[in-house]
């Protein structure tokens, strides 16, 4: 049976990990069109569109129907929002699965068993958390999907969401009563937060320097 350009499309996205309005900014291609595409409303699209999608994705069309693909060039990872003096991060779950801000090539870390699952990043911004992260850096978390700090993660550098909606990248420690946390901070001349109640928090598990980061 023919494969079809929808078909195509699914393939190629589970393979890569992207999402759907990131290929179409991608590829110039109206987002809706591909969304009608994914959700079975049509089966094919212009020849002209086509191939740009197919060129988003690094190939031919030719190649693109038949799932020739180079998974590891094209992983990408979410960056869900900006890290830095405020603090005020949009997080992923804000956005449609597997969008944020932008994305970027996932490291080989993260591709060793196939595309990348669960893992989200943000981007530092400003100097606020100098000199170990500096502006443009990415650092790599996997947001857990219960509440709370996992106890693995207490004393580890981690993403941080507070009880008011703010999120930091911080040292976590424990607070002087159970369900409360120190924050401290990486920058000497930025403020500790002491017995602070948290949503969540997650261990940096990478920091790419910015001069090594790859946007998608």
């Amino acid at each position: 049976m023919e494969t079809t350009f929808k078909q195509a499309l699914e393939q190629a996205l589970n393979r890569t990990g992207r999402s759907l309005r990131s290929v179409a900014m991608a590829a110039g291609v109206s987002y809706e069109q591909l969304k009608s595409l994914q959700q079975g409303k049509a089966q094919k699209t212009n020849v002209d569109d086509a191939m740009r999608v197919a060129a988003a994705f690094g190939v031919t069309l030719d190649d693109f129907y038949l799932g020739k693909l180079s998974p590891i060039d094209h992983q990408t990872i979410a960056v869900a929002g900006h890290v830095g003096a405020g603090a005020n991060v949009p997080l992923v779950d804000a956005y449609e699965k597997g969008d944020g801000l932008f994305h970027v090539a996932a490291p080989a870390q993260f591709t060793r068993n196939g595309a990348p699952k669960g893992i989200v990043a943000v981007e530092v911004e400003g100097d606020s958390m100098a000199p170990m992260y500096q502006p443009g850096d990415v650092l790599f978390y996997t947001r857990h999907t219960h509440e709370g700090v996992p106890e693995e993660d207490i004393g580890r550098i981690c993403v941080v969401e507070d009880d008011a909606g703010m999120v930091w990248v911080k040292q976590v420690k424990r607070g002087v009563e159970p369900g409360l946390f120190h924050l401290i901070s990486l920058n000497t001349n930025s403020e500790n937060m002491h017995n602070v109640r948290i949503k969540w928090a997650a261990r940096v598990m990478l920091a790419l320097p910015a001069e090594m980061v790859e946007r998608i």
